[in-house]
């Protein structure tokens, strides 16, 4: 077995509370090349990029790690089919050559394939989508995201019992279907892993550390005004330059400067619902097009995927709320796709997150741009918005490669398409000996599978602190599909600040049972609380505040409309405490 990682680099890369005390004290400090705002996957590659390339780097996170759009997507790295069919041969290109290289070499532990079946109904739609599905295969095999490592298998062509048989709940009326391949991905893992990333390659990374202002002197950025969410204290962080990775949050950001950045970003509400595996019979994933968008039906770990909504959103980009009417509209069509009716009662959860995308002329959100750009809107300050999950690393490295142009030619080119993530070297290796890992550790298959998948090579970092601790080895109260040492992890190691950073982005209970995570708020409260110092009265109030923010949005889901959907779900108060940024003119 290959030796995953350096025991120095893993542990530079564990996020613990001492950590980030650390590197706040650096912020204050030090004088960095490039200061990356946003804490998402474009954010997060960002400072992976820069700090790959020897620049000294800082990322800071208002909130935490892939809070906003990067933890709420399909949870897919594909080259998106439908990008085929609309053209966009540029972004298929793109995203296929990433889907083959995370899947082959960056995140190998985290990116898995799913088969998908497009069912087949009028007479002419096996000549016209298998042609587009096998341009698609080509144009992987072409790029090397094929077949071979990160490779995927070739579409084929399924008759109407073919398709029945791998998947017994599609509408029987079918004509067939065709199968092929893509990948998912834990988006919220990916970007705790990159966060991780850049902290092993010396980065400052920061989360609860807002952005609220920009310094200049003659004419020139100088760094960045921040606040430490956790505390009320502000400091300037000196910087050559900035790179702004702020999503859907990019416009308020650029409502602060004396001239607008020559993009605009329109933020797109996609919602998607979590049904348990038992709702759907199927060994599949499906993709049928409804009339404003595509809906996805995806297996994920247990669990059915239902999505997605497209639909504009003006309010606010902190808390996107799925209405009564959003979650009718996704059962409605994976009730017509499957022939037979999906219930709202079978709905374990529901999350709504919102796209950043490229405004354009036309005024339906699902023909806008999934492309991505980066502008200078002053020397030194550069802001990256657009794109998607899947190609979150070249975004990171074209807003670093225009970094660099400011910062001198000494700079050298990004690495990243070599760079494997932290837990991702030699996972393979450590995939094949799970039957060996599990009779030492005594924890079983099934459950060194479900680590190595989510820790890759840093899994035994877990199976140690479970030997230490035998007790850290038992599920989770009430959140049985994972282990009690996994919060006690994302504390210590992850970044994790909040019980809410636990719950639904470290784990994925918020949505994955159907009481969301609340009946293990007490358990887990108490495990991250031992890390990150926190009393009974302290443990009190995160479970609380996790329980009535998952009220809020069970009230918000049944709201008619955005509007009221809104007004619901912002009753919960926010342990974050957020400056409001004040706007230039």
């Amino acid at each position: 077995m290959r030796t995953p990682v350096s025991w120095s680099r893993s542990q530079a890369g564990r996020l613990s509370p001492e950590r980030r005390r650390a590197d706040l004290e650096r912020l204050a400090s030090e004088p960095f090349d490039v200061v990356v705002v946003g804490g998402g996957a474009t954010g997060a590659g960002a400072a992976v990029d820069a700090a790959s390339r020897g620049l000294r780097t800082a990322l800071v996170e208002a909130r935490d790690f892939a809070s906003g759009t990067s933890s709420r997507s399909s949870k897919l790295v594909h080259g998106g089919l439908r990008y085929l069919e609309q053209l966009e041969l540029g972004l298929v290109h793109e995203a296929l050559t990433e889907r083959g290289l995370l899947a082959g070499t960056i995140a190998p532990h985290l990116v898995r394939p799913v088969p998908f079946l497009l069912p087949l109904k009028g007479i002419w739609d096996r000549a016209y989508y298998g042609a587009g599905v096998a341009a698609y295969d080509v144009l992987a095999t072409a790029l090397g995201a094929g077949r071979g490592r990160g490779g995927l298998p070739w579409h084929r062509h399924l008759s109407r019992e073919g398709a029945l048989h791998a998947f017994p709940d599609l509408d029987p009326e079918i004509r067939g279907a065709i199968r092929y391949y893509d990948a998912q991905v834990d988006d919220a893992r990916l970007v705790v892993a990159l966060a991780r990333t850049a902290a092993s390659l010396g980065a400052a990374v920061v989360p609860s550390a807002q952005a609220v202002g920009f310094g200049r002197q003659d004419g020139r950025i100088t760094g960045v005004e921040v606040l430490d969410v956790e505390t009320g204290t502000r400091r300037f962080v000196k910087a050559r330059t900035v790179v702004c990775a702020a999503g859907v949050w990019s416009d308020e950001l650029a409502r602060t400067l004396p001239e607008r950045p020559g993009l605009a970003v329109q933020a797109s509400k996609g919602v998607h619902l979590v049904l348990p595996g038992s709702a759907i019979e199927g060994s599949a994933g499906i993709i049928s097009r409804t009339r404003w968008s595509v809906l996805f039906i995806i297996p994920w770990d247990g669990h059915w995927l239902i999505g997605t909504t497209d639909t504009e959103w003006e309010l606010d980009p902190a808390h996107p709320a799925a209405s009564a009417s959003d979650v009718a509209y996704l059962l409605q069509q994976a009730s017509e796709v499957l022939g037979r009716r999906l219930d709202v009662a079978q709905v374990e959860g529901v999350y709504a997150g919102l796209r950043p995308l490229l405004r354009g002329e036309t005024e339906e959100t699902s023909k806008l741009s999934r492309e991505h750009a980066v502008v200078e809107p002053e020397p030194g300050l550069f802001f990256v918005a657009g794109g998607k999950l899947t190609t979150y690393r070249i975004m990171a490295k074209d807003a670093i490669d225009a970094a660099a142009v400011s910062l001198g030619p000494e700079v050298p080119p990004s690495g990243t398409r070599r760079l494997p993530l932290l837990g991702a070297d030699g996972f393979a290796a450590y995939w094949e000996a799970r039957e060996r890992i599990a009779a030492r550790s005594g924890l079983g298959v099934p459950v060194v599978e479900h680590l190595l998948r989510r820790y890759g090579n840093l899994a035994p970092q877990l199976l140690r602190m479970v030997a230490d601790q035998p007790q850290l080895g038992r599920p989770l109260a009430r959140g049985e599909h994972y282990l009690r040492a996994e919060v006690v992890y994302a504390a210590r190691a992850e970044g994790a600040l909040h019980l809410d950073d636990v719950l639904t982005r470290r784990l994925r209970l918020s949505i994955e049972t159907f009481d969301r995570g609340t009946r293990a708020a007490e358990d887990a409260a108490s495990l991250a609380g031992a890390v990150l110092g926190w009393d009974e009265a302290r443990q009190a109030l995160e479970v609380e505040t996790y329980v009535h923010r998952v009220g809020a949005e069970r009230r918000s889901q049944q709201q008619p409309d955005d509007d009221a959907a809104e007004t619901a779900r912002l009753a919960a108060v926010d342990l974050r405490r957020l400056a409001r940024l004040r706007p230039i003119g």
